[in-house]
């Protein structure tokens, strides 16, 4: 069983930066951030796998990271240049499986954490 915890959300203007976590307990092979808006579906912003192959959005290549701490055991997602339409809940999620991506794809993941809001303004 895989518990999730993120933090790190909050609201900053255009063009500032903000740095998400996610803290796990339990083993994973594979994690990524997944964002929702209000009023539109879950997408997948960035996945890493235990090996450090990483896989972006389009929407945000260049402008996000996302890193893993083993030793900490903890998922960061770098957000820099922030947008308007960056705006949303910010998901992390975990898969345990050997096999998997590292994927954007939400069915792709098994376990979810609670969510931290992020609100970028204009």
């Amino acid at each position: 069983q895989v518990q999730l915890v993120e933090s790190g959300g909050g609201s900053v203007q255009a063009g500032g930066s903000l740095r998400l976590s996610c803290e796990a307990s339990g083993f994973t092979i594979c994690m990524g951030w997944f964002r929702q808006a209000p009023g539109k579906e879950r997408e997948g912003v960035a996945a890493i796998k235990s090996d450090r192959s990483t896989n972006y959005a389009d929407s945000v290549k260049g402008r996000f990271t996302i890193s893993k701490d083993n030793a900490k055991n903890t998922l960061y997602l770098e957000m820099n240049s922030l947008k308007p339409e960056d705006t949303g809940m910010y998901y992390c999620a975990a898969d345990i499986r050997l096999f998997c991506g590292p994927s954007t794809n939400a069915r792709s993941f098994g376990y979810w954490g609670q969510g931290t809001q992020v609100t970028v303004s204009s």
